[in-house]
């Protein structure tokens, strides 16, 4: 079927001088063709004066099996999920293949969506709502892994944290770590201060972190109700399933990662120095989004409530007793710590993104959160000065593979292996407890030029290379001593002026 696109380029060759065959062959369109359409209407102009057409051009090949046979299966089909493939397979085994081809199955399609459109089941409908000015913000998490964003040469995984105002349109974006209460409570809190005031009513999907399931509903759970209770926020879920009820935000996520993404193509890396760097890369895309719901966000301002006085903590506490095995466990993961809290109570405050331990009011231990579950961060630091003493113990430690702090004591520890088979537990161990007492950094490199060498080591030779490294002279470095004298004049002066300014009662 010749277009108007190929009238059009065929008809400028042939006004430049170009052959019926050379005029043709640009357009695409064989000379015969061509000469039909030398002069007159484009084809569009032509088909639309057509009548249409009353007849067919070839028999029916469904005239026999469309009533007797597909139509019955419409209509049992109730949910309208009969598909035109399955349907042609139900026909090839009543009627055999030699009768039933597969040159039928586009013909059958258009029939059976024909069919349907008259007189196939109601299909889902969906309702456009009105959102009054400063009334709905919606929030949600959304994964972030497929943007490819890597810090510092290694993976990020992440999540951004949402929130957008139904009226307007303006949005909240940050990096996130999971979809844990403490992130829900910290992205929220920091979006309504950014937006500088409260709206009636927040929704969002059945959330774990801030829902749980009660009597076949979802209910917000204490804690969460707690905070909205505190911004005096309405709360308000979607159906389950059902995503559609949460549209605007659902949306945002794909316009967001679709502008990082875009972003990040001008920018042609996805490389970044530091996690900060990254943040700042995103905030200024939101900015961006913000500006364009400028005007609308100005009307929806003016209908906003105050923030309250204050946040709400971002953190969870939990009092715990510090395990035999110099482990706890918080959020469903383990953490090692100190073995002199052993049989201690102390405070896990959970933030979104580090863990604190706590004993009496100090903190004892202060790392990155775990993310997920089932997880484990032992530190050997915290263990190993037992563990030497104990080495039977580590060939079937639970967390063994956690003792390896870099690839190069891996790589030693197999080494080890090779040579000195079960008293290489030993060796690794005291290693190990070299690195504890001295630097890590230094222990690693020593490792890393016993096995370029390719020759047996084992601890003594570790050790030496680490005595016989270089450390700074502190000889050479100079003292700085202060002199004490400037504050005595200062204290003494202080103390003449106010004698001069004061009367001295006798």
């Amino acid at each position: 079927m010749v277009n108007d696109r190929q009238v059009k380029l065929y008809r400028k060759k042939r006004s430049a001088g170009k052959t019926q065959e050379a005029a043709a062959a640009a357009a695409g369109i064989c000379p015969k063709t061509a000469r039909k359409w030398e002069v007159g209407t484009l084809p569009s102009i032509v088909k639309k004066s057509k009548e249409p057409r009353s007849w067919r051009t070839r028999p029916d090949p469904l005239a026999q099996v469309w009533e007797p046979h597909v139509v019955p299966l419409l209509v049992e089909d109730t949910e309208g999920k009969l598909q035109a493939t399955t349907i042609l397979e139900t026909l090839k085994k009543q009627q055999g293949e030699e009768k039933v081809s597969d040159n039928i199955l586009r013909t059958l399609q258009r029939r059976v969506e024909g069919w349907r459109a008259m007189n196939g089941p109601g299909k889902e409908v969906f309702f456009p709502q009105a959102h009054p000015p400063g009334r709905e913000g919606q929030i949600d998490f959304t994964h972030a892994e497929e943007l490819g964003i890597t810090v510092a040469g290694q993976p990020f995984p992440h999540l951004y944290f949402e929130f957008i105002l139904s009226f307007s349109g303006w949005r909240f974006a940050e990096i996130c770590f999971g979809e844990t209460f403490e992130a829900l409570v910290k992205g929220t809190q920091d979006a309504l201060w950014d937006l500088g005031g409260l709206m009636a009513v927040l929704r969002s999907d059945n959330l774990s972190a801030a829902t749980y399931q009660l009597k076949g509903e979802r209910k917000p759970t204490k804690r969460f109700q707690a905070v909205l209770d505190h911004l005096t926020i309405d709360y308000t879920r979607i159906n389950a399933g059902h995503s559609n009820e949460n549209g605007k935000v659902e949306k945002a996520h794909d316009v967001f990662k679709t502008a990082v993404d875009q972003a990040l193509i001008v920018r042609g890396s996805r490389e970044f120095p530091t996690v900060k760097a990254y943040a700042a890369f995103v905030e200024e895309i939101r900015q961006r989004l913000n500006s364009k719901v400028a005007a609308l966000f100005e009307v929806e301002r003016q209908h906003l409530r105050p923030l309250p006085a204050c946040r709400v903590p971002e953190f969870t506490d939990t009092v715990i007793k510090v395990r035999k095995f110099s482990t706890i466990r918080v959020g469903r993961n383990v953490y090692s710590v100190p073995s002199n809290l052993i049989g201690q109570k102390v405070t896990a405050r959970l933030h979104p993104d580090r863990l604190q331990v706590l004993y009496r009011g100090r903190v004892a231990l202060d790392c990155p959160r775990l993310r997920g579950q089932n997880q484990q961060r032992i530190d050997y630091r915290h263990i190993i000065h037992s563990l030497v003493r104990k080495p039977g113990a580590f060939a079937r430690y639970c967390y063994r593979e956690e003792l390896f702090p870099t690839l190069a004591f891996r790589r030693g520890y197999d080494a080890l292996r090779q040579v000195r088979g079960d008293r290489a537990d030993i060796e690794y161990l005291r290693i190990l407890h070299l690195a504890a007492e001295t630097l890590e950094s230094e222990v690693e490199t020593a490792l890393v030029l016993l096995l370029e060498q390719g020759k047996p080591f084992d601890y003594r030779e570790v050790q030496s290379l680490i005595d016989l490294a270089p450390r700074s002279d502190m000889s050479h470095h100079m003292v700085l001593i202060p002199d004490l004298t400037r504050f005595d004049n200062l204290l003494t002066g202080e103390c003449n002026e106010r004698l001069t300014r004061e009367p001295v009662s006798h």
